[in-house]
């Protein structure tokens, strides 16, 4: 039977939007699953973070980072601006709130690649909006791997980023969802599952009151 689309438009609920939270430790997946998502699904959009690093090749200001100098980042800070922001190996990294805030009013999700102490911070500021998920390797062993294979890093830095990844594995339970990412496109499905389902957690439907109140109110069976 044919699915009437204005139909299925009319009973759509008025949402809240969310804070989708992507962890992991560098080489662990998490940039590759965001990528996929965001092409995969038209109504969750990239939390865009303010940085004080170097724009690298290929990236665009506005669309990768907004970049700026450490003083036009610290007095951001002190304006209180971001929702969470960290000191990540020698750069700054913070969430500008104004534009979160505005568009989960509307109904947008936000895709937010970042670490566990971002993740705390946006946890202390809006616990019930934020979904977290967590993306564990299938070994140490293959975390190196892949941190050689990206041919980015010096051995310093590598070992670096080793170093730190074993202290965010350690905080892998403060996360709701955890996924291990074994095989990228297995690792993705599980992610989408998990965005589906909260989009639809009842918390979530504000439009879901009205439309009860609505069902309720109508004529009574036989009428």
């Amino acid at each position: 039977m044919a699915v009437d689309q204005n139909s299925e438009e009319k009973t759509a609920l008025k949402r809240r939007g969310l804070m989708f939270i992507l962890s992991s430790p560098s080489g662990a997946g998490k940039t590759t699953i965001a990528r996929k998502l965001l092409a995969a699904d038209d109504e969750i959009n990239l939390s865009v973070s303010a940085t004080t690093r170097p724009m690298r090749p290929g990236e665009v200001d506005g669309k990768d980072y907004h970049f700026v100098e450490q003083p036009h980042f610290d007095a951001m800070v002190e304006d209180h601006a971001f929702l969470e922001w960290a000191h990540v190996f020698g750069h700054s990294y913070g969430t500008p709130k104004a534009q979160i805030w505005n568009g989960m009013k509307e109904g947008r999700d936000f895709l937010f690649d970042i670490d566990w102490q971002g993740t705390q911070q946006l946890n202390q500021r809006a616990s019930e909006d934020v979904v977290p998920v967590f993306i564990l390797p299938p070994s140490i062993d293959e975390l190196r791997r892949r941190l050689i294979a990206r041919g980015t890093d010096a051995p310093k830095v590598i070992e670096a980023r080793m170093e730190r990844a074993r202290a965010e594995i350690s905080h892998w339970s403060e996360y709701r969802y955890v996924v291990v990412n074994d095989d990228v496109e297995s690792c993705f499905a599980k992610v989408r599952e998990i965005l589906h389902a909260e989009r639809m957690r009842r918390e979530r439907q504000t439009g879901l009151v009205s439309f009860v109140r609505e069902l309720m109110a109508g004529p009574p069976p036989g009428a």
